[in-house]
């Protein structure tokens, strides 16, 4: 692909993204560039990716064959202004954000265009991201499945109507940090009894990784998958038992409803 790869936004998700991309050998580094207010954070894409940096949003707009708006949702008003007059006539622009729907990108732009927003998570630093792709009608299959090839790079996608976005932020791209939150409260409970921290969290974090790839590889049911675990009087089903007597699933799916209810109340 000898395609220009833009960045607006030089953060988290878009040197992940960027990264993602070069390591799969999809693009040369030469075809990528970023722009971003932060010398700081230019210095940094610099170092780790080697690409094209600017400080110009504009340089970035007329340049790119497919260009990520990886900026706060808050921003999308100011920098879409500033760019729309200098993208290219065929440019696909992909958004990362809560909140701003597909057609008020468009509005935004003030033009029909090629537009494909995505959620991915902050996973896709290491590669495992899970992204939902959303594609706007002007978008064609080749150019969708080009797109899916760039976000393949770092995780794994699916197609889905822009009417779920609010569950997926809650169940994908939210819920990371209730993973992060149950891998400290497991390290903790594990130093508790002794253990040094680093080891806790190692036998914590991978068996969080190991868990959910067999759910992943073996498509077995969840609970069925618990239920192997659970041998009768064993030590599992004690922690089971006790983590339905606090409320741990009711917890979660709380905490997921309160996720989507914000995310409505974001596009709203």
């Amino acid at each position: 692909m000898e395609k220009i790869i833009g960045f607006i936004g030089a953060g988290n998700m878009g040197y992940a993204i960027g990264g993602g991309i070069i390591s799969s050998g999809l693009i040369d580094k030469k075809h990528i560039i970023f722009s971003d207010a932060s010398e700081e954070k230019l210095k940094n894409i610099y170092s780790e990716l080697g690409v094209k940096t600017s400080n110009s949003n504009l340089l970035v707009a007329n340049e790119a064959d497919i260009l990520f708006l990886a900026v706060k949702p808050d921003m999308y008003p100011k920098i879409i202004e500033e760019i729309r007059e200098y993208i290219k006539k065929d440019v696909i622009i992909i958004t990362i954000a809560a909140g701003i729907k597909l057609e008020k990108t468009k509005e935004l732009f003030g033009k029909d265009l090629k537009i494909v927003r995505i959620m991915p998570n902050t996973p896709a630093l290491v590669k495992e991201s899970m992204s939902a792709v959303m594609p706007n009608e002007f978008i064609e299959k080749e150019e969708l499945d080009e797109i899916l090839e760039l976000l393949n790079s770092f995780g794994k996608t699916e197609v889905v109507s822009e009417s779920l976005i609010d569950g997926v932020i809650a169940v994908s791209g939210s819920s990371p940090a209730y993973v992060f939150m149950m891998i400290e409260a497991m390290g903790d409970a594990a130093v508790s009894s002794g253990m040094d921290r680093k080891r806790a969290y190692k036998f914590a974090a991978q068996a969080v990784l190991g868990s959910a790839k067999m759910v992943l590889e073996t498509g077995l049911h969840p609970g069925e998958l618990k239920d192997m675990v659970c041998s009768p009087k064993g030590t599992t089903i004690e922690a089971v038992k006790k983590l339905e007597e606090y409320g741990f699933r009711n917890a979660l799916i709380k905490a997921m409803e309160a996720c989507e209810q914000k995310s409505k109340n974001m596009s709203k």
